[in-house]
């Protein structure tokens, strides 16, 4: 009998074995080659693809053209599913993938219709502008099945692949809109709910200017207190809940001028904070070519599925961008009067079925019935100037002026622009698509309060050039003046702390270097946690008993060392116990809210003030059966510690902020086969950062970059990405370059000895 179980062990072992083989097998045959010659009908001159041992893609050509064509080769052997998953999620296309359970996502999508909108833009391109997209789609598909053999995405999902198309690449930069604008219009869908709830004085008691404050030029908009609304008797008393919360997808930049530098060059910071995942966003690049017979270098970071640079240097100039967070969406009321009519999006499903979506269209822009109204979205990505390739003429601007000049022209999300040159000048301004109505409006507004010139492109705005100081810096919350703030809007502002502490890191030195900039990029003193640090520990104090009974959280409050440290257990204390007093304390709002189809995620960051103001006037009306506001904070903490024991166990050792805010970047797939998260994600990382900090991170978002360089000096620039090049796992660049982000170690930003080297040599005619 056991000579039987031996041979069935070993049998199973060898069956195991065997399957692994086959997969790595299989796995290996969809490794794309790195080296060796191909020929393409789509250059004009040799066009080379070399990498280096973190995979950056050199590309080294004769033209932008050949340029565009290299990049799309290297992003469609590295990137090629990934690519698909974003033009299909922007144009509501994955239920051809995943079948009916993407069906409302997609029509979540459609309700854009950014497949149209991609077409018609691509139509109406410059000539030019088109030739650079059809060299790089071609790229993109030749370099896709150079490999021979699909990937392990298709073989898993068993959806089609379909070649790349140059509208594709429009769709790639509608999925940056759908990232970083679409909170604002959310945010106004429910700011219109609270008000229609509450009244009037609910909404500006939550929109109540906060005192964290940092435009540049150090306007404040007023922080006068208003008056708590009173709740009335039927809605006092609810359950509480986690209101939830959304990615504030922005990023942190700052510059100082020449001045100073020890070189006299001005030096850029710039680190973007999206949702991350693997493969990261971002895909290193350095694009060598000729322009009007002068060659061009530039090197940063590209976004697979468009053919540009996005953040980077040319040696002359360097730029970085944050989310600019203007209001670029408004909701239009519509009546009885106002024209309406059905188009149908056909949404398609495995197996050749069909889903006929319906979508209520105006001329103001695609309709949404809420709050028992029909409001038509007017957003600026519905406008054919939301998007051009404009951005390409980054990459031969020599000054900090050239760019300047460009920055209106530019069709991409309105982007608080950060810009440096050799020179030593300094200087920011919003690039990217704003529209020209100068109505902004937080809640809804009448069809006969809509603006033509919605259908126009602003270009008169502001700019700021080498300061006094010598220092600039953003970080997604309110730039321009106070004035400028009446045009503009707000989009879904960041409460300011992050700017502050940044602002006043600058202020206080005379001189940087790259260490310096670096160093405040890690930044994750909790400066703007601190207050509730001494007013937790206040509450935890304020008898004899109570000390007794919060002796140990006390001892952790004492020792929390002020920062989002891996091993403090008392900032953990501190920030869920912020999180869970917001929660309980607009909790029969948030209830009011959810009953109504809404909720207070989307205003959530500007609670703060209006939080602060109910602990210090204690209303009675809101205290939703609690016997004080004593009581109401004391059940708060206690429902805290309650759900990080829960998480964490019972232990309060083990809710160290490292384990807690633990990094986990996951591929798409082991969220929905957990057995392959060990194959296919980075490896877990203690936390060493959070929100309202330079050192921005969750456990799914954070810097998806770091990024430091002064043009004309670049043996010390610095770029740091959270993931590898490649997205095959088998690709000795998968992981490659994780470790020194998630150390917080910096990479270079230029390329490193280069290790592979594939060349491309145009078709000779026959």
């Amino acid at each position: 009998m056991l000579t039987w179980l031996k041979r069935i062990i070993a049998g199973l072992v060898l069956l195991a074995l065997a399957t692994t083989a086959a997969l790595y097998g299989v796995l290996s045959l969809s490794l794309p080659s790195l080296d060796g010659t191909g020929t393409s009908n789509a250059i004009n001159a040799a066009t080379t693809v070399e990498r280096d041992a973190l995979g950056q893609a050199v590309i080294t050509a004769q033209s932008r053209e050949d340029a565009a064509y290299g990049l799309g080769f290297a992003h469609g052997q590295d990137r090629f599913f990934q690519m698909d998953l974003l033009r299909r999620n922007a144009a509501g296309e994955l239920s051809e993938l995943f079948g009916s359970a993407a069906i409302e996502l997609d029509k979540t999508m459609r309700f854009h219709q950014l497949r149209k909108r991609s077409e018609y833009i691509v139509a109406h391109l410059p000539h030019d502008q088109q030739q650079v997209l059809a060299a790089y789609t071609q790229g993109v598909n030749e370099g896709r099945v150079q490999a021979g053999f699909q990937s392990f995405e298709y073989l898993l999902s068993g959806g089609p692949v379909k070649a790349w198309r140059s509208e594709d690449s429009i769709l790639a930069i509608f999925s940056m809109y759908l990232d970083l604008q679409s909170a604002n219009f959310e945010r106004d869908k429910a700011l219109i709910y609270l008000e229609h709830t509450f009244g009037k004085a609910m909404r500006e008691f939550v929109l109540q200017p906060s005192i964290h404050q940092a435009a540049l030029d150090g306007s404040l908009l007023p922080t006068r207190q208003v008056p708590i609304p009173q709740l009335e008797t039927s809605i006092a008393r609810a359950d509480i809940h986690d209101i939830g919360s959304v990615n504030l997808y922005g990023s942190n930049n700052w510059a100082v001028t020449g001045a100073l530098t020890r070189s006299g060059k001005a030096m850029l910071s710039d680190d973007m904070h999206l949702g991350l995942a693997v493969p990261s966003i971002w895909y290193r690049a350095q694009l060598n070519y000729q322009s009007k017979n002068t060659p061009v270098t530039v090197t940063g970071v590209s976004l697979p599925g468009a053919p540009a640079i996005v953040v980077g240097t040319n040696d002359h100039i360097a730029w970085g961008f944050t989310n600019g967070y203007l209001d670029t969406a408004d909701w239009i009321e519509l009546s009885a009067s106002d024209k309406t009519w059905q188009e149908e999006e056909r949404i398609e499903l495995p197996d050749n079925e069909v889903h006929t979506y319906s979508l209520l269209m105006s001329e103001y822009g695609p309709v949404q019935q809420f709050n028992e109204t029909a409001y038509a979205l007017s957003w600026v990505a519905h406008q054919p100037y939301a998007v051009n390739l404009k951005l390409l003429a980054m990459e031969t601007a020599l000054t900090v002026d050239d760019a300047l000049t460009l920055a209106p022209k530019v069709g991409i999300p309105v982007q608080n622009l950060m810009v440096v040159d050799k020179h030593g000048d300094a200087a920011w301004r919003l690039m990217g698509a704003i529209p020209a109505r100068t109505n902004p409006a937080d809640i809804a507004i009448e069809a006969t309060s809509y603006s033509p010139q919605w259908q126009y492109n602003d270009t008169a705005r502001p700019a700021l050039k080498n300061p006094d100081n010598g220092k600039l810096w953003t970080a997604n919350s309110r730039v321009v003046s106070a004035q400028a703030h009446t045009r503009y809007g707000d989009g879904g502002y960041a409460l300011g702390a992050r700017a502050v502490q940044i602002r006043d890191r600058l202020l206080a030195k005379d001189t940087f270097n790259e260490k310096d900039f670096n160093q405040l990029q890690h930044d994750n003193e909790a400066v703007f946690l601190a207050p509730w640090h001494q007013h937790l520990t206040a509450l935890l104090s304020q008898s004899d008993a109570a000390k007794a009974r919060f002796a140990n959280d006390l001892q952790h409050l004492a020792q929390w060392q002020a920062c989002a440290c891996a091993d403090s257990v008392g900032y953990t204390l501190v920030k869920r116990f912020r999180t869970s007093l917001m929660n309980s304390a607009f909790a029969p709002v948030e209830a009011k809210m959810k009953e109504a189809g809404a909720g207070l995620r989307y205003i959530k960051r500007y609670l703060e003030p209006a939080l602060w103001q109910l602990l210090e006037q204690k209303p009675q009306s809101w205290l939703n059966q609690h016997e004080s506001w004593q009581a109401l904070q004391l059940n708060a903490y206690e429902v805290a510690k309650q759900k990080l024991a829960a998480e964490f166990g019972p232990n309060m050792t083990n809710w160290q902020w490292g384990d807690v805010n633990a990094l986990h970047i996951k591929h798409p797939f082991s969220t929905q086969l957990p057995i392959l998260s060990q194959f296919l994600d980075m490896p877990t990382t203690k936390a060493f950062g959070d929100t309202f900090m330079p050192a921005v991170q969750g456990p799914h978002f954070g810097a998806s970059q770091r990024f430091i360089a002064q043009p004309g000096a670049l043996g010390n620039a610095i770029m740091t990405v959270a993931g590898g090049q490649s997205g095959h796992p088998l690709s000795p660049f998968y992981r490659a370059g994780f470790d020194e982000y998630a150390k917080g170690n910096a990479t270079p930003l230029l390329p490193g000895r280069l290790v592979h080297a594939l060349t491309i040599n145009p078709n000779q005619p026959e």
